[in-house]
């Protein structure tokens, strides 16, 4: 019987595991990909405290060290269900395992969104990406196009306009959201065409399979161009679902915490991005971890 469980080994997950193994409790963390979440993907972070410049791998494999130093267990496995029972909670993977916890904590995170355009499925991986780390240097010296105007585009962008002949940078709104610092980066380079108020309506793909270019309407016109790949930053998206007779959901599939953290389930908590809130950030991520793992362990006294 392991005191806390915890579902998910992004920065809220692995900051709770830290927490919870700070009070003397056993705890274990089960993460179905990566130990530090989506911010592994970011070659270069620069608004967590402590650290000027670092990039998201160095910052996920410096939380996984610590709650590892600090005692916690970790499995790689794809938690499937969360059942309650009279004395706490089963948790079963995809893998075959079954784990008996007093408490848990869903730190599930989010997934990429996609633009839901036919033939997708297919491309994702073979003309379609998410990570410029990833898969960046696959397109080096061709033309890319990147799908979002956010932090998370531009952050990609970054690091695509530096290994691309031409990057082509469609947002659907009026103007980039960005901060300024990041489109500073890269719209100051020559190799950036941009196009705001656009919407992606169709990937080209050719008779073999392989992406040849994307259409987009912008202005009531509908405009194709040519290029080698697309990299989608067009939002994130929870995977709750499994939990969904646990903890409330909202309308998007996100957790309605109470309190910050609480669910209708004694002993069941819920911390970072999986949450609905207004700021999906490392540090509110960690903050949410955490008051977790508070939370746990005072529900175990």
């Amino acid at each position: 019987m392991i005191d806390i469980i915890v579902v998910g080994g992004g920065p809220a997950g692995l900051t709770a595991a830290i927490y919870g193994r700070r009070n003397a409790k056993s705890v274990l963390v089960i993460e179905k990909s990566v130990f530090g979440g989506q911010i592994v993907n970011s070659p270069k972070v620069e608004n967590i405290p402590g650290f000027e410049s670092i990039s998201g791998d160095e910052f996920g494999d410096k939380l996984l060290e610590q709650a590892m130093g600090q005692g916690a267990e970790v499995a790689m496995e794809e938690v499937t269900s969360v059942t309650k029972n009279d004395s706490g909670f089963v948790v079963a993977t995809a893998e075959g395992s079954s784990y008996e916890g007093r408490t848990v904590i869903l730190a599930t995170g989010t997934t990429h969104r996609t633009l839901g355009l036919p033939g997708e499925e297919n491309l994702i991986g073979n003309g379609v990406s998410f990570c410029a780390v990833c898969d960046g240097d696959f397109y080096r010296d061709k033309t890319v196009v990147m799908v979002g105007g956010g932090n998370s585009a531009f952050v990609e962008s970054a690091l695509l306009v530096n290994i691309v002949s031409k990057l082509i940078i469609l947002q659907d709104l009026p103007k980039f959201t960005a901060d300024q610092k990041l489109q500073d980066q890269v719209l100051t380079k020559g190799n950036v065409e941009t196009h705001v108020g656009t919407k992606v309506l169709a990937y080209e793909i050719a008779d073999n399979g392989t992406l040849t270019g994307v259409t987009y309407e912008e202005a009531g016109e509908k405009k194709t161009v040519a290029c080698d790949g697309v990299f989608l930053a067009v939002g994130l998206v929870p995977e709750n679902d499994a939990f969904a007779e646990l903890a409330d959901l909202d309308e998007r599939g996100y957790f309605v915490p109470d309190n910050i953290c609480n669910t209708k389930t004694p002993g069941l908590f819920v911390a970072g991005d999986c949450c609905r809130k207004t700021l999906r950030q490392v540090t509110t991520a960690c903050a949410d971890g955490a008051y977790a793992a508070i939370r746990a362990c005072e529900f175990l006294k």
